[in-house]
């Protein structure tokens, strides 16, 4: 019994301590945005054509997780800007310019250059039609209308450039805004279900859905400058790379870069076929159908790696959960502290899970097991738990009575009868993960 679970934990921590990529790949992250994305591809192709072996490592979380990553060296480079650089990376109120930037991120071991051209900044807006009727054109105005609903990224509602220092500054009365995934807040704000939202000022949604960009008439939000944020050593160790991306400075400006996004975001084109055209000059091409998006040609690697995340995690799961409920059930002094544990567990966000691991471990599958690996513990531990003690006393007595010792009762007689409701909760395990 103890041997199987021993083996299993092995295997994860065996799992979670391969490399993500080759050491000598040059390693382009991105943030969970349109913008982002489509600006890793640019950097990691251009690159590629250069002759340097890049790969984009995408969508890996916020600012936190990504810049925690970049940090530890997990990837050496990501699009950045330079407001959230000064204010939420260095915690500068103050105005930044480029120079005292990188002579604050030297000692980290790191520097931000290649300014692409353009800026795409912090703003909030409504529906042309709503502040066309309440007469609200300046973020200032939101201050007559308390009742007005504010849907807010998940981030802004965080970051001291968000929404903590923009309410304090405008003295804002809106106390309780909506947390709301940035991908998501568009149509909760065209559905009706918001009156206001933060954005990206180069999102291509903003023309789509009829959008009124708030004026910041206080100038609360600093420039948010677009550069490629990287490790310092990064044009000695890759210097075709990084002469690849020096002849993008300056060559993306605002219009250039809305028509990127809506690109990938309105025309549905894959992010790395969006940054190939711009890269060979063209902006056109059809974009693609259901079956292109769905059977991409990552499909079955991308599958692969799910399902191997899936049954590592829950196996590993499996292991450690069952022997804990059996623990929970057989000691009623062990019973609230496990199930306490894997209830709190579960409670915590994913996001704030993986900001915690992502610094520890790094980035790839390690911080991804692990955390599949804790949220699937409590239907598990809870189910074996509960089966056990739903078994009969009497047919534990019976068992104990006919020469079975309690391993034998166990094994033969407890656990089959629990066995459909562990079995359930290890189901429930794997929905979950």
């Amino acid at each position: 019994m103890t041997a199987l679970p021993a083996r299993l934990a092995c295997l994860l921590l065996a799992l979670a301590a391969l490399p993500a990529g080759g050491a000598d790949a040059l390693r382009v992250g991105s943030k969970r945005f349109t913008e982002s994305y489509v600006l890793a591809e640019l950097l990691a192709q251009s690159a590629a054509r250069a002759g340097s072996r890049a790969e984009h490592r995408p969508g890996l979380g916020n600012t936190a997780i990504v810049f925690a990553a970049l940090a530890r060296g997990d990837i050496d480079a990501y699009p950045e800007y330079t407001g959230t650089i000064a204010r939420e990376i260095l915690k500068e109120p103050a105005p930044l310019d480029l120079a005292a930037i990188n002579r604050r991120l030297a000692p980290l071991g790191l520097a931000a250059s290649v300014p692409l051209g353009f800026s795409n900044g912090y703003a909030l807006g409504m529906r042309e039609a709503d502040a066309a009727r309440l007469g609200i054109a300046r973020v200032s105005d939101l201050a007559r209308h308390p009742d007005l609903r504010l849907g807010l990224s998940h981030e802004f509602l965080r970051r001291e450039d968000g929404w903590p220092g923009l309410g304090s500054a405008y003295a804002l009365p809106q106390a309780s805004p909506r947390g709301l995934d940035h991908g998501l807040a568009y149509e909760a704000l065209a559905a009706g279900e918001v009156d206001a939202i933060d954005l990206y000022t180069t999102d291509a949604k903003i023309a789509r859905h009829a959008i009124r960009v708030l004026a910041d008439d206080r100038a609360f939000f600093p420039r948010y400058d677009a550069v490629v944020l990287h490790r310092l050593d990064l044009a000695a160790r890759h210097p075709e790379a990084f002469a690849a991306w020096k002849a993008l400075e300056g060559r993306i400006d605002e219009r250039a870069m809305t028509a990127l996004n809506a690109r990938a975001e309105i025309d549905r084109v894959p992010f790395d076929r969006v940054a190939r055209e711009h890269l060979d000059g063209r902006g056109g091409g059809a974009s693609r159908g259901l079956w292109e998006a769905v059977f991409a040609p990552d499909f079955a690697r991308l599958t692969a790696e799910h399902a191997a995340l899936v049954f590592a995690s829950l196996a590993a799961a499996v292991a450690l959960g069952v022997p804990m409920g059996l623990a929970a059930a057989r000691v009623s002094a062990f019973a609230q502290p496990l199930l306490a544990f894997a209830g709190i567990v579960q409670t915590i966000p994913s996001l704030a899970l993986l900001a915690l691991l992502v610094p520890l471990m790094g980035i790839g599958a390690g911080p991804a097991l692990v955390a599949l690996f804790l949220y699937a513990l409590l239907p598990i531990v809870r189910n074996t738990h509960a089966g056990l003690t739903g078994v009969a006393r009497g047919l534990r007595d019976a068992a104990l009575a006919l020469g079975l010792t309690p391993r034998q009762a166990l094994l033969r007689v407890e656990l089959p009868i629990a066995a459909p409701v562990i079995l359930a909760g290890v189901k429930t395990a794997a929905v979950v993960n």
